[in-house]
């Protein structure tokens, strides 16, 4: 008998791990496990508290997403488990964060998060407890493909948390299943309202959990308050237009507090850490025709790459055109589309369309950004 989520088990005889973040889409992901019988063990993951904001914290994993979650398992009449990760969190998320801005990127804590701690480390605790599959309420779809998963676009293209979990492993994918892939926003509510679920209205969260109201620099000026140090602000030829306050205040495409008069804006062209200065040009100046790639997770096969495929450089941002060339576990990048303000230190993530959909063929980190006039 093979069950609903693909395993070859009654339900009842199928142990499935739910990461529970305690919001209403991982509530719900529990919740339909349980309603189709399978064995739940819901786990939350503690990462990171601000005790000041814990009750009203639209962040992710803030202390009152614990107790949701636990709320939400007593609820559903299933095991909960809370598994204590803020050291490695700290290590492994907050430090790269933090590392990634003083060398002048733009970083993604949310996919290091996926790319650690969450997936990494729940996928070794899952199996250690003998379960066989792990649950997640991200908005992907998952296809079975002969030997092996497949991950595709969520049906709900602005739910879509595909760009976000590109770094997922083949190994991995084959243990995970999303349930949420083929529903939109409203039907999770509605499944969650006849549920009983005390989330049902529960606003999402907005905020990276470590980063308080989106204040990446006293997040930087807690942890490392040396990184603020002033330099020059230069103009695409070089020349001195100003100092800033340091170079962690900036990033790619910003316009605002560059703070320099000028009949025509000012954008943020360059960040150049080593010499600890800002390049500021035209808009023009920011649109990026080739990348340089690293720390490559391919999900695709090598037929894929031979022709054009598609890239998203920005998790809210539009699928591009584009050529790539792979070159073990790095690629070269050729953007076939006009594109600004892409900045090192964001992911891009590959695509290609077929019957199913918009398959997700793997993604890399930007390293390199070549325009006209500069590269970055």
């Amino acid at each position: 008998m093979i069950n609903s989520i693909g395993i070859n088990k009654q339900p009842k005889n199928t142990k499935v791990v739910v990461a529970m973040s305690g919001g209403v889409d991982s509530s719900v992901a529990a919740g339909l496990m349980k309603k189709d019988g399978y064995n739940v063990v819901g786990i939350t993951l503690k990462l990171y508290n601000d005790p000041k904001n814990s009750t009203e914290s639209r962040q992710c994993c803030a202390g009152q997403d614990i107790l949701d979650a636990k709320r939400v398992s007593e609820n559903l009449n299933i095991n909960h488990k809370i598994l204590y990760y803020q050291k490695k969190f700290k290590t492994e998320v907050i430090d790269s964060f933090i590392d990634s801005y003083n060398a002048g990127e733009t970083p993604i804590p949310c996919v290091q998060c996926n790319q650690t701690v969450k997936f990494r480390d729940l996928f070794k605790y899952a199996k250690d407890l003998n379960a066989d599959a792990l649950i997640t309420g991200h908005y992907v779809t998952r296809v079975e493909g002969g030997d092996k998963a497949l991950m595709y676009r969520a049906k709900d293209y602005s739910r879509d948390q595909s760009y976000f979990l590109f770094s997922t492993t083949q190994e991995q994918l084959n243990f995970l299943r999303f349930p949420l892939g083929q529903i939109d926003k409203s039907e999770t509510r509605e499944i969650a309202k006849n549920l009983n679920l005390n989330v049902a209205q529960k606003p999402d969260s907005q905020d990276i959990c470590f980063v308080p109201n989106g204040d990446y620099s006293s997040v930087i000026k807690k942890f490392r308050p040396e990184s603020f140090k002033k330099g020059d602000i230069v103009g695409l030829n070089g020349k001195k237009l100003g100092e800033h306050e340091g170079i962690i205040n900036y990033t790619i495409g910003q316009r605002r507090g560059i703070k320099l008069s000028s009949q025509d804006p000012y954008y943020v062209i360059g960040i150049n850490s080593i010499s600890n200065t800002i390049t500021v040009g035209p808009k023009e100046a920011l649109i990026i025709k080739k990348m340089k790639l690293r720390d490559l997770n391919i999900l695709g096969s090598n037929k894929d790459f031979e022709k054009e495929i598609l890239i998203k450089v920005r998790s809210t941002g539009k699928l591009l055109k584009a050529k790539i060339n792979i070159d073990n576990n790095k690629a070269d990048v050729e953007i076939l589309e006009k594109e600004t303000g892409i900045s090192p230190g964001q992911a891009c993530v590959f695509y290609n369309q077929d019957m199913k959909g918009f398959k997700v063929l793997g993604g890399g980190w930007i390293d390199k950004t070549f325009n006209k006039q500069l590269s970055t």
